[in-house]
């Protein structure tokens, strides 16, 4: 059967494996049906797309032309199609959406499949016949064009060591970094407007198709490519039909939503944070203030300073509720260290484990002081019950420890390790080498017996479990895709090792207990299908003041797309730094965990008490936090003008942080580039940089929100497009709680603040309700922690109660600021304002 046209679509089988494909040939096009599935040919302007079954396509303006599809099917193809979202054509060359261009000039060996669900989002991929289509001669890595791409302002999210992402900005394809894992374009200015007004994007995200992985890049001639890969040259990679997937939308962070949707429902390898968060499934820890061992005692961590650190913080009035001991705890030895000779950094990753057992300075011989715990058990009950710790974790690599596991120990030769010298692959080699990668490529890492795999986590956690532990964070989880040669590439290893992890820790920890840690492939991301927490960026380094920014934006970028699929996590901080307010406030947006790594007595209450209450909890906020949308495509660190907005949303406000990342730090690859020469950035902040306010606002708000400064304890009335000026130095932040002004009894306009005194103060406000009992009229207000309710009355109160008892209050009438004092013994509260 031929199509009207000149050119024509051909459905194909993988040598591989049988599967449909539909290849767009420029010139001249067919179509054939498949051994497995039934497509219809659908015509869109001038160019042809395919469905795929189940969903179907549908002939523009004339009829079906189909084969070995039902009548039922044809019909849901055509309802579909009625679908008012753009559909993506391809005429000449060139992919579009809504007349919206997002690839020109693509190879004749592009394959594209809508997907049968939404008019808007494909799968683009591509068939060799020979080696010499693509730019690599090793068939276990391909890279092929998928087309132009020039003139549009584009975000990516790449990684720039093997271990971590960071995003990069720029306007071609030329711009596109090595190691790309999302790419997110806005509509040319030509096709700036989608059907509701708003500006467009374009997402591709590469994806794991079958045992290859993809990652994006572009080349010189601003060509944008995929790169195709196995990890194990016995692994061919002869084709990937599904390489990428690209979605069209009017919303960024809906594109983001609907496209990984769409993904969990193709790929069924991992689930959204949404679902994880719905089956209840997200640890505990994430609402209370932690302490993590690292940068307090790095690996000199011991049983002794952990109780004086814990002591500190309770007795400061922010106590630690969930503790990270972190590397240092475990039964390790070094062949590479010797003892009365020089340290050689980088020799601590050849470190390997002996046992799963914790080491003697967490447990003592007979003989030994009574300062050291019997054991781990001992020593983790003791803290519990002495400083009201809910969650202890331990931290564990993937593989056991950096360096793996000791091939001949008898504590781990049940687990069959082996010696494998990890190798990179050219995507990481691009870009910065990292010292723990070189080490283990120098040193060996002792893997784990695929196979026994399950049985070692299973050991480990149930071990632990024993112990009182209460979860894990496990680390150096990228390391898979380097030794996957021989095990049926990185792809497969990674599924293996993450279905093993996961069951453990559903099987050993109640709580889900696991955060994740140097995972930020996508090899590890679409394998997620329990975790639930993973670090967003690399590690904070409180000695280095060059990174201090770099980590607040690499964070906030990272997390439109890992947020998706997990809560990103911020790492920890030091609150006694010149820094410490700069990052507080971002752990107070950012919708994670909050915990520091202080060494003992070494706090700045005034900090901590900001962000913890006096219980130990935090006001956590509600998504992961993100970019606005007018910071998407600006350069927040190194472009001299931009400041970076945060969005988030509380129970019943939002939340913006404005951080000045400007002059402090240039991004790994960029070093080179001019530095700016003010100090000093200004800018503008609206209740339009928050997404999805209505979820707050609801429907009958009028507009007009209270906007409230931390930092100058200034209450303002915006519209909603209304704006603020802002100035802010290098290193210098801010934090607004927004919240919608509602009409109440006709004449009292209202908006809760919550207290005032913490970063994030609207996460205090649980509801507000409208009192009418009786002859009184007022709001009532529930919420939780001490301190100063703060809120928006257009009217000065006539009385003020708080949990039923009259209470003082305080109006300040040239910004109608109502303020009313919760006291320090409060944990729970009831405000009611009557007028």
């Amino acid at each position: 059967m031929t199509c009207p046209s000149s050119t024509t679509l051909t459905a194909t089988t993988s040598r591989a494996r049988t599967s449909l494909l539909l290849q767009l040939k420029l010139g001249c096009h067919h179509w054939s049906p498949s051994r497995s599935r039934s497509w219809t040919c659908l015509r869109y302007g001038h160019g042809y797309i395919g469905g795929e079954g189940g969903g179907g396509g549908s002939l523009l303006g004339t009829a079906a032309r189909r084969h070995n599809v039902s009548k039922n099917r044809a019909v849901r193809g055509i309802s579909m199609f009625l679908n008012t979202r753009p559909k993506p054509v391809v005429k000449d060359g060139v992919l579009s959406f809504d007349g919206t261009e997002a690839l020109k000039d693509m190879p004749h060996n592009i394959v594209i499949k809508p997907w049968y669900d939404s008019s808007s989002a494909a799968f683009l991929g591509a068939a060799f016949t020979d080696e010499s289509e693509s730019s690599s001669s090793s068939t276990s890595r391909l890279v092929f064009k998928l087309g132009v791409i020039r003139e549009t302002r584009l975000l990516c999210l790449f990684r720039f060591k093997i271990w971590w992402s960071i995003p990069r900005v720029g306007n071609s394809a030329s711009d596109i970094p090595v190691e790309t894992q999302m790419l997110l374009l806005e509509a040319p200015h030509d096709h700036s407007a989608s059907s509701d007004g708003t500006t467009a994007y374009i997402l591709f995200l590469p994806l794991l198709d079958g045992e290859t992985r993809s990652s994006l890049q572009g080349n010189s001639a601003d060509e944008l490519q995929v790169c195709v890969e196995t990890g194990d040259p016995a692994l061919l990679a002869s084709e990937s039909t599904k390489a990428v997937f690209v979605n069209y939308g009017g919303n960024p962070f809906d594109l983001m939503k609907e496209s990984m949707k769409i993904l969990q429902k193709y790929s069924r390898t991992f689930a959204l944070r949404e679902t994880k968060q719905a089956s209840g499934i997200m640890p505990g820890m994430l609402d209370w203030f932690g302490w993590c061992t690292w940068d307090a005692f790095y690996h000199d961590v011991n049983p002794q300073g952990i109780k004086d650190g814990l002591s500190s913080l309770s007795k400061g009035g922010t106590p630690a509720r969930f503790l990270i001991i972190d590397d240092g705890w475990q039964d390790t030895t070094n062949e590479f260290q010797k003892e009365e000779e020089p340290f050689v950094e980088g020799s601590q990753f050849g470190a390997r484990l002996m046992s799963i057992r914790e080491n003697m300075k967490f447990r003592k011989a007979s003989s030994e002081a009574s300062s050291v715990p019997n054991s781990l058990k001992e020593f983790i009950s003791d803290i519990k019950s002495t400083f009201g710790l809910k969650y202890v974790y331990v931290w564990h690599a993937l593989m056991g420890y950096w360096g793996g596991l000791h091939l001949d120990a008898p504590g781990t030769q049940k687990y069959n390790p082996t010696l494998k010298y990890p190798v990179q692959s050219p995507g990481n080699l691009a870009h910065k080498r990292d010292i723990a990668m070189d080490s283990m490529e120098k040193y060996g890492v002792g893997t784990i017996d695929p196979a026994r795999i399950f049985e070692f986590y299973d050991d480990l956690h149930r071990y632990l479990a024993s112990q009182g532990v209460d979860g894990v964070k496990v680390d150096v989880q990228n390391i898979l895709e380097t030794v996957a040669t021989g095990s049926g590439g990185r792809v497969s290893l990674t599924k293996h090792f993450q279905q093993a992890l996961e069951e453990s820790i559903a099987r050993n920890f109640q709580d889900n207990g696991i955060i994740c840690c140097m995972g930020q492939s996508t090899d590890s991301i679409y394998n997620s299908k329990k975790s639930a927490i993973t670090r967003a960026s690399d590690d904070y380094y409180p000695k280095n003041p060059n990174t201090q920014t770099l980590h607040i934006a690499a964070v906030a970028y990272n997390s439109i797309f890992f947020g998706e699929v997990v809560v990103p996590d911020w790492d920890m901080f030091y609150s006694r730094h010149n820094a410490a307010e700069y990052h507080a406030v971002a752990r107070a947006v950012g919708g994670c965990g909050v915990y520091v790594s202080d060494q003992p007595g070494q706090h700045d209450f005034n900090i901590l008490r900001r962000l913890v209450l006096p219980d130990g909890s935090v006001l956590r906020a509600k998504y992961p936090g993100r970019p606005s949308r007018d910071c998407l495509f600006c350069d927040p660190v190194m472009d001299g003008k931009s400041l970076l907005k945060i969005w988030n949303l509380n129970k019943c406000t939002g939340v913006i942080g404005i951080f000045n990342c400007q002059g402090a730090g240039s991004w790994p690859g960029l070093e080179d580039s001019p530095k700016m020469n003010s100090p000093e950035i200004s800018g503008k902040i609206s209740p339009s940089d928050i997404d999805y306010f209505e979820e707050v606002s609801g429907k009958s708000w009028k507009g007009d929100c209270a906007v409230f400064s931390f930092k100058s304890a200034s209450l303002f009335r915006l519209a909603k497009h209304g704006k603020l000026d802002i100035t802010l130095g290098t290193l210098q932040c801010d934090i607004f709680t927004v919240s919608p002004i509602k009409v109440y009894g006709k004449k009292v306009e209202f908006a809760p603040i919550g207290l005032i005194n913490m970063y994030n103060s609207g996460g205090a406000t649980d509801a507000i309700e409208v009192i009418t009992e009786f002859s009184d009229f007022g709001i009532r207000i529930k919420g939780r922690g001490p301190g100063i309710f703060g809120a928006y009355s257009n009217l000065k109160p006539k009385s003020c109660s708080l949990n039923l008892m009259d209470e003082g209050f305080e109006f300040r009438s040239e910004d109608c600021l109502l303020t009313i004092p919760i006291p320090s013994s409060t944990d729970v509260w009831e405000v009611a304002v009557y007028y």
